[in-house]
């Protein structure tokens, strides 16, 4: 009996952790989109290193970031309406399409030795451009693959799989552009879309249109008017936004930070990737565990607090390890902070609606990194990026305790 016990305790741990797996149509959708966001991350590093190679500029490679999270600005509250009003897959599969073409441009140019900088920033918004329609389309489906009982464990497993793509993809990038160079990365994130590809078109969950369809700028004013009908969805959207704005500059500028601080080349840089991506597994672990719980909002503004810390204090270091240690622990709480701010939207709000108010929730929440990117990469080329990481820990910190002390739509939840 002494031995039974804890195998049974184990279990009942593994299956609360993975009770979205046992969905045919999630499992093979997170399988799917985890190859093609291990080739994304093999993209994103090779890319920052490409930028930062062509330029040695702080603001390129910002300027970078901003124009590849653009378009979700400028198109995802279209993008919203049209996953309310069409089947998710066909949206996901045009965007995959898009991005997959971008990715092989980007390998024949950098192959054939005619890259640019201007292509570079180019290609980054038209990949944007496919997120945009994309990504509500995606965030909308996930609801309909589980039961909503399960669906803070599904977002959760979900991050899982982008943060470990966000460890491996970086440690292949590396060893791969040491091999082969640059346009082998942009190569294998172009085949790993046929992955998700075909993931998306052997999905059993059955498209259902919608009775009451009307014009799309009605169906978007219905979104606008729900989501400022529930408070804690503002300041959820807000505190998301604010926490991007400030905290993904972080990752933004560690190629300066592997270059100039700790004089490595692109083998610090996708260690370091890797540190803060594990820390990310790690965290999304634990929201996966938890899964619904009690005082939800309370513990996201706590876990934000400490995340600003960590920032400051990596801002400062200058022993590798300890760097390294840092960014792990920041990797968790930034993707706890994350995993559970998407829950609690996902909570809210009604399937019918899901598609529309998502795409604001994630104008806000996307819409903050380039925003970020490029105010830290301008201000870093001023001062310096230790300097500015350490000022946006500190505004993270006084953001989380702000909420904690007048945030009663958060804390209660």
């Amino acid at each position: 009996m002494s031995v039974s016990v804890p195998k049974t305790v184990g279990v009942a741990v593994v299956r609360r952790a993975l009770a979205a797996f046992t969905y045919r149509d999630f499992r093979v959708l997170w399988f799917g989109a985890f190859t093609s966001t291990v080739g994304n991350w093999m993209q994103d590093v090779a890319q920052a290193w490409l930028v930062f190679e062509l330029t040695k500029s702080s603001f390129y490679l910002g300027l970078d970031d901003f124009l590849g999270q653009l378009p979700i600005l400028l198109f995802t509250l279209i993008g919203g309406v049209v996953a309310d009003r069409y089947d998710r897959r066909h949206l996901l599969l045009g965007s995959q399409y898009v991005q997959m073409s971008t990715a092989f441009t980007l390998a024949a140019l950098v192959y054939w030795g005619a890259v640019r900088v201007q292509h570079v920033l180019v290609l980054s918004f038209v990949a944007g451009m496919g997120q945009a329609f994309g990504g509500p389309a995606y965030q909308a489906l996930i609801p309909s693959l589980v039961q909503k009982k399960d669906l803070p464990n599904a977002i959760a497993l979900n991050s899982i799989q982008f943060n470990l793509a966000r460890v491996i993809g970086p440690l292949l990038a590396g060893v791969t552009l040491a091999a082969w160079g640059g346009a082998a990365c942009f190569g294998v994130n172009g085949l790993s879309f046929l992955v998700v590809i075909g993931a998306l078109m052997s999905l059993t969950v059955k498209y259902i249109p919608p009775t009451d369809r009307t014009s799309m700028l009605h169906e978007l004013k219905s979104g606008f008017r729900y989501a400022r009908s529930e408070p804690a969805i503002i300041a959820l959207t807000v505190l998301a936004s604010l926490t991007t704005f400030l905290g993904l500059p972080l990752l933004t500028l560690l190629p300066v930070f592997a270059r100039e601080i700790f004089h490595g080349d692109i083998n610090r840089y996708s260690h370091m990737m890797a540190f803060s991506g594990a820390g990310a597994v790690a965290g999304a672990l634990v929201v996966a565990w938890l899964g619904r719980f009690r005082h939800m909002g309370l513990t996201l503004l706590i876990v934000q607090a400490f995340f600003g810390l960590l920032v400051t204090a990596f801002a400062w270091s200058r022993v590798a390890w300890w760097s390294d240690l840092l960014l792990f622990l920041a990797g968790a709480a930034l993707l706890m902070v994350f995993s559970m701010t998407s829950s609690l939207v996902q909570l809210i709000v009604p399937d019918r609606l899901r598609g529309r108010v998502m795409s604001i929730y994630m104008v806000f929440f996307r819409g903050g990194m380039p925003v970020g990117s490029l105010t830290a990469g301008y201000l870093a080329s001023l001062t310096s990026a230790p300097r500015v990481l350490a000022v946006n820990g500190g505004l993270v910190t006084m953001v989380a305790i702000f909420f904690l002390v007048r945030g009663r739509d958060v804390r209660s939840l």
